[in-house]
């Protein structure tokens, strides 16, 4: 099996929530700035590569009528690690995702690999598999989040970055509810675009 095609799937063919459209509720929750979008991928990267390994190595073990229970122990566990670490040593962060920590438990990108693709493939596959994806879904939030952010409130990564005319009178909406559609329609657009051109 070719790793790289593994990973390298999750990072523009299988990108989401881009591409598969899965995720959107936490996508459009925590994504009102880049740091936001950055801190839960990498919660998401960790727990999707972490539980597609654990499900790869225990496929032969995990009997199939309780395997969907199974998987959803063996995420929760990992996103129990996320959130009591993230709670002691980034207690900021912890607070700006809130509920969306937990959540991650019930997130159908990492049930939906864990059953279409760590619970058939070998634990390297898996791991790849995980990690492109994770590092998409990374990417996905972290790009949605910066234009909010910079649109919104004229900051990146909470520094000022737009004049100081913009940051007094900002396109407030982009940081509230309707930003977070408007901004993933427009990404969604351009994504659709380079495709069309790309002839992929």
């Amino acid at each position: 099996m070719n790793l790289w095609r593994e990973f390298s799937k999750g990072l523009w063919r299988d990108l989401p929530p881009f591409r598969v459209v899965l995720g959107l509720c936490p996508v459009l929750a925590v994504t009102k700035s880049a740091i936001g979008g950055l801190g839960m991928g990498l919660a998401v990267v960790f727990v999707l590569t972490c539980s597609n390994i654990l499900v790869s190595a225990l496929r032969h073990v995990i009997p199939r009528k309780v395997r969907i229970a199974s998987y959803i122990v063996i995420i929760a566990s990992f996103v129990v690690t996320v959130e009591l670490v993230t709670q002691a040593y980034m207690y900021p962060l912890y607070e700006m995702l809130g509920i969306f920590i937990p959540l991650i438990v019930v997130n159908c990108i990492i049930l939906g690999r864990a059953e279409a693709f760590a619970s058939r493939n070998g634990v390297l596959a898996s791991a790849a598999d995980g990690l492109g994806i994770g590092l998409g879904f990374t990417m996905s939030l972290t790009v949605l989040g910066a234009l909010r952010e910079l649109l919104g409130a004229g900051t990146l990564f909470d520094k000022p970055v737009m004049p100081l005319i913009y940051q007094e009178h900002p396109f407030a909406m982009m940081v509230e509810a309707p930003g977070a559609f408007i901004a993933l329609g427009v990404l969604l657009g351009l994504m659709n675009a380079v495709t069309a051109t790309k002839g992929t």
